[in-house]
């Protein structure tokens, strides 16, 4: 039997709607959709890259702590509430995967909650860590 582990990130949603951050299988991690939201609640309002860059901290911390590395990404998807976001939040992916370039999506789509503008997932795969990285 494959060991499964998850891990959350401390937002109340992952507990009272049943899903967690990271579910790690064997060697592979899947990270849920990704928003900017911290403590207080929404990071970055109306910055679509600084909220990118935070979910972003966000998934390299559940990736590591399930033992991988932002190297290990092998997919992304990007999901922007405002079609004239794409290109600062396809840079600020960039800046994160610039070297390892995993497979990526990119769409606009209605998101939950009107002060976020991006949410991101990824899919890593343990051992799998671009050279370049």
């Amino acid at each position: 039997m494959v060991e499964r582990r998850s891990v959350g990130s401390g937002v109340s949603w992952e507990e009272e709607y049943g899903y967690s951050r990271a579910v790690r299988v064997g060697d592979h991690i899947y990270v849920s959709g990704t928003t900017a939201t911290g403590p207080d609640g929404v990071v970055a309002p109306g910055d679509a890259a600084g909220q990118a860059r935070y979910a972003l901290d966000k998934i390299e911390t559940a990736i590591t702590s399930l033992g991988g590395t932002l190297g290990d990404v092998v997919r992304t998807r990007i999901f922007v509430a405002r079609v004239d976001d794409w290109k600062p939040v396809g840079q600020a992916h960039g800046e994160r995967f610039g070297k390892i370039r995993p497979a990526n999506t990119l769409v606009r789509a209605d998101l939950i909650g009107d002060d976020y503008l991006v949410e991101i997932e990824a899919e890593a795969v343990i051992g799998s860590a671009a050279e370049s990285a």
